[in-house]
């Protein structure tokens, strides 16, 4: 079992507008995240944010000091909350000795302080695919499980745009209290393609969007940058894509899928959002 760590350097947009395809794919857009057998953490520089996939595959998979050694504390979640989502099989989370199973799309919320976490898939065959983030956090709330029959169910869109689709809020404060980290789930229905249309910005806050349930030939077109200077990214199932406060974050994939939007930053009012009037993306 193992270890992967990056660090991502926050960019301004005077420098990704003059960024060739592979260099803003260096920078914003993470790859690997789900490798069997290991943990694989990239820590950014936009709100202090923690982006991670763990994949246990025939044995326990512990967060070590190599995550501890990152944000400079004894433990990971020492100053940290930690929220994740399961995208594989069914598995298990161990955490301060107390066990969560967590089946596919469960969600579990880890409060500050947590000192010892593992994972564990229930089949190695079919292993669980945990979805992790984690950002600085002022004080302690309880742990738990976010199933997904707990999340707050959004219908948003229409088909004529192209863009029904369902809204899951997890992490939520009418779900449960975090500090600043919002989490949740978003399924477009057969037929829609577009995410996150009429697209918007909020300047107080990053956000970091992972693809899946894509077919294996299906590709996601992810349109980042200022509305008014847009550029974009092809993404495939399990990347994530990593959103600057001054990027819009919206795409169209070439089938239907599944995406999980996470934010950190000034508030968690899911609806401070600052709209871009359609006319003016360029």
């Amino acid at each position: 079992m193992t270890t992967t760590v990056q660090t991502r350097h926050a960019i301004h947009y005077s420098q990704s507008e003059r960024m060739t395809g592979a260099e803003l794919r260096e920078h914003f857009l993470i790859e690997d995240l789900f490798v069997g057998g290991s943990l694989q953490a990239v820590y950014t520089h936009y709100d202090r944010m923690l982006v991670a996939g763990a994949t246990p595959a025939g044995g326990t998979l512990a967060v070590g000091e190599e995550l501890a050694k990152l944000v400079g504390t004894d433990h990971l979640l020492e100053r940290r909350e930690l929220g994740l989502i399961n995208i594989g099989g069914a598995g298990r989370v161990i955490a301060d000795g107390t066990t969560y199973e967590l089946q596919p799309t469960d969600g579990l919320y880890l409060g500050q302080g947590t000192k010892d976490i593992a994972f564990e898939s229930a089949d190695a065959s079919t292993p669980a695919k945990f979805y992790i983030n984690s950002a600085p956090a002022h004080t302690k709330f309880p742990s738990r499980i976010i199933r997904n029959t707990d999340a707050i169910e959004n219908d948003l869109g229409d088909g004529a745009t192209s863009n029904k689709r369902k809204l899951y809020q997890y992490l939520h404060p009418k779900v449960l209290p975090t500090c600043q980290l919002l989490m949740g789930l978003t399924r477009l229905e057969t037929g829609s393609v577009w995410n996150t249309m009429p697209a918007h910005l909020h300047d107080r806050r990053m956000e970091a969007y992972l693809y899946f349930e894509l077919p294996e030939n299906a590709f996601v077109v992810h349109l980042m940058g200022r509305p008014e200077a847009t550029e974009h990214l092809i993404v495939r199932s399990g990347q994530a894509i990593l959103s600057p406060p001054w990027s819009i974050h919206c795409g169209a994939g070439t089938s239907a899928y599944a995406f999980i939007w996470s934010m950190a930053g000034d508030n968690q009012s899911f609806t401070d959002m600052d709209m871009v009037d359609m006319k003016s993306l360029k």
